[in-house]
C-alpha cells in the first residue's frame, strides 16, 4: 500500500513538474522568442500589414474596406449605406449577409455566401449588383455596358474581405473617378496602372489592384481633398 501511495505521489510530482516546464517553454519562452524573431526580421507583416497615410495608420494591405458617404440618418440602423463615388470602389463583401456592392466589411462576419451558383437569391443579389455597377461607373461621355462589368465586381471572395480587385474592374471605374475628381482620365489610367501587382512569381494568381493603396494614392493626386 504504501509503494502504491508513493509511486502515485511521484508520478503526479513528475507530472506536475513537466507541466510547469511544458508551460514556461511553450506558453512563455516560445511565443516571445518567435515575437522577437517577427518583429526584428519582419515587423510589418507581424503588426498587421499595416497602411499608412499621412502619418496615420489608415488600414492593412490585406483586409478590405468601405469608401461609403455619410449616413443621412446616423439613427436609422436600417439605411443602406452608399458608396462614395469619388474613391475607388472594392469588391463586394458578405460582411453583413449580402452581395450588394453597398456591403459593410466585418471582421466578425468574415466568409463566404456558401450559396451554390444558381441560387436564385445569390443570382438576384448578382443582377442587382451588376445593375449598380453599370449606373454608377456610366458618366456622360463613358457608358459602361452590361458585359463589360467583371466578376469580381458582382461577387465576393471566400473570407468577404479582399483588399483587392481585378484590373479590369478599377479601369472600368476610371472614367467615373476622373470626373468626380475634375482630374484627366490619362492620370487616373496611369494610376491605375502603377497600383497593378502582376502574378506571384510570374505565374501564380493574377494581376490584382490594392484598392486601398490605390486611394491613397488617388488622394495625393488630388491634393488631399
Amino acid at each position: 500500500m504504501n509503494n502504491s501511495v508513493g509511486s502515485t505521489a511521484r508520478l503526479i510530482g513528475a507530472g506536475l513538474r513537466a507541466l510547469l516546464v511544458l508551460t514556461v517553454v511553450c506558453g512563455v519562452i516560445y511565443p516571445l522568442a518567435i515575437t522577437g524573431v517577427a518583429q526584428a526580421l519582419f515587423n510589418n507583416k507581424a503588426n498587421g500589414s499595416e497602411v499608412s497615410s499621412n502619418g496615420k495608420v489608415v488600414g492593412s494591405e490585406l483586409i478590405g474596406q468601405t469608401y461609403n458617404l455619410p449616413p443621412k440618418n446616423p439613427n436609422d440602423p436600417e439605411e443602406a449605406p452608399a458608396p462614395d463615388l469619388k474613391w475607388f470602389q472594392p469588391r463586394p463583401s458578405n460582411g453583413l449577409g449580402s452581395n450588394s456592392v453597398n456591403t459593410q466589411y466585418s471582421l466578425i462576419l468574415s466568409g463566404a455566401t456558401n450559396r451554390s451558383g444558381d441560387n436564385p437569391e445569390l443570382i438576384q443579389w448578382v443582377k442587382d449588383a451588376k445593375a449598380a455597377v453599370v449606373k454608377d461607373n456610366s458618366t456622360a461621355t463613358y457608358k459602361v455596358k452590361p458585359s463589360e462589368v467583371p466578376a469580381d465586381a458582382v461577387t465576393s471572395s471566400g473570407s468577404g474581405l479582399d483588399p483587392a480587385i481585378s484590373p479590369q474592374y478599377a479601369e472600368l471605374q476610371v472614367h467615373r473617378v476622373a470626373e468626380k475628381n475634375n482630374l484627366d482620365v490619362g492620370k487616373v489610367e496611369k494610376l491605375v496602372k502603377d497600383h497593378t501587382d502582376g502574378r506571384t512569381l510570374g505565374f501564380i494568381g493574377e494581376p490584382t489592384v490594392n484598392v486601398l493603396e490605390l486611394n491613397i494614392a488617388l488622394k495625393e493626386l488630388t491634393g488631399g481633398h
